[in-house]
């Protein structure tokens, strides 16, 4: 399995179209054997799904997410799990654990309509 985290200074990025990077987790038997960090040069939503799918991304944990990106992964074959906060390392290791619960309602502000 390999997990994704939208990735910035060791904590999950709080806005999945806009991470700068993913941490990469590849997982066997529920441990983590091997991590790398992978900048998204300026990918934005939806270039993000079929990069992700080219890495072999299984899982992605992040902050906000709107739910066409959550759609779109879920059609790619990524499961998602938005509103994680805090060291990618400990989300990690929660999801794992079965632990993991989101802070908050994972939604994304950048297409709500300025009032």
């Amino acid at each position: 399995m390999r997990i994704a985290v939208s990735y910035e200074a060791n904590e999950v990025f709080q806005h999945f179209g806009q991470s700068p990077s993913f941490k990469f987790y590849d997982i066997e038997d529920k441990m983590v054997k091997n991590t790398t960090i992978e900048a998204t040069n300026g990918t934005g939503h939806r270039d993000l799904i079929p990069w992700l799918k080219a890495r072999n991304v299984n899982v992605v944990l992040c902050g906000g997410i709107g739910q066409m990106a959550v759609d779109l992964l879920s059609e790619a074959g990524i499961a998602t799990m938005g509103g994680v906060t805090g060291d990618s390392d400990a989300a990690v290791k929660s999801y794992l654990a079965g632990t993991l619960h989101p802070l908050f309602t994972p939604h994304c502000g950048c297409h709500e309509e300025k009032k």
